[in-house]
């Protein structure tokens, strides 16, 4: 939600890039205004800290943000390489990063700060609404296991897709889930449609652990340049589950 492309670097997801400095502080401040949860993603995406943006500075060209709850949330703040950025206007992603945090003060509490970024990536509704796929006949992705894994294929089903990625399950803790790790010839097979290729990268993990006490993992990839053909045929997709998810609400109310 990388970025190879070094290691999660959120700035190379043109087309949605905003360079603009003007159009950059003008999505900054929504975010402000409208007190929108930010997440700063830390720790090749295992961390999440919720915060909210306090302040755009134009004049010292600096963000100022709430600190984390506890003091070794914020010292891990201050002393990882690079934190990103992820919040939301009007279910529209908005993503950005920093290479350093400070220790600032605002309006006399402890606050954190960073410069303002250069630009900032800003995915439209349709590439970001997500839909959840279905469970009794899963949609499922192909993809290469790492050489340090045992190598081969492994065929996994989705939890998710959107038009700017797709959410996977991995049970068997078979992939590298670091954040940024690229796949490339990746397969999904689109109901209706069939094997399309697909290059993937990770955007974020999490373990867990199920009902019946078995571990596993989920996953989220971001599509890496995704042919506009494909986009097409995932809008399509998403439509139609939704719109045979609501047929069977209606029939059910």
């Amino acid at each position: 939600m990388n970025p190879t492309p070094s290691a999660a670097d959120a700035e190379n997801r043109s087309p949605y890039q905003v360079d603009s400095r003007k159009e950059v502080i003008v999505l900054l401040k929504s975010l402000q205004e409208q007190r929108q949860p930010i997440n700063m993603i830390i720790n090749d995406g295992t961390e999440v800290i919720v915060t909210l943006l306090l302040h755009v500075d134009e004049q010292n060209n600096t963000l100022i943000f709430d600190p984390a709850m506890t003091e070794a949330a914020n010292r891990h703040l201050l002393e990882t390489p690079r934190v990103y950025f992820e919040g939301s206007l009007q279910r529209i992603s908005i993503q950005f990063s920093s290479s350093s945090m400070s220790r600032t003060a605002h309006l006399g509490n402890a606050a954190l700060s960073c410069t303002i970024p250069t630009s900032v990536i800003r995915l439209q509704r349709r590439e970001y609404y997500r839909i959840s796929t279905p469970v009794t006949n899963p949609i499922m992705c192909v993809l290469d296991v790492p050489e340090d894994n045992g190598g081969g294929t492994i065929k996994l089903p989705l939890l998710d897709i959107s038009c700017g990625g797709v959410v996977l399950m991995d049970e068997q803790k078979v992939l590298n889930a670091d954040f940024g790790t690229l796949y490339e010839n990746c397969k999904l097979d689109l109901p209706g449609v069939g094997l399309v290729n697909v290059t993937l990268q990770v955007r974020n993990s999490l373990n867990l652990v199920l009902m019946n006490h078995k571990a596993s993992r989920r996953i989220g990839f971001q599509f890496i340049k995704l042919p506009n053909a494909v986009m097409a045929q995932i809008q399509k997709l998403i439509t139609k589950i939704e719109r045979e998810r609501n047929s069977r609400q209606s029939g059910m109310s």
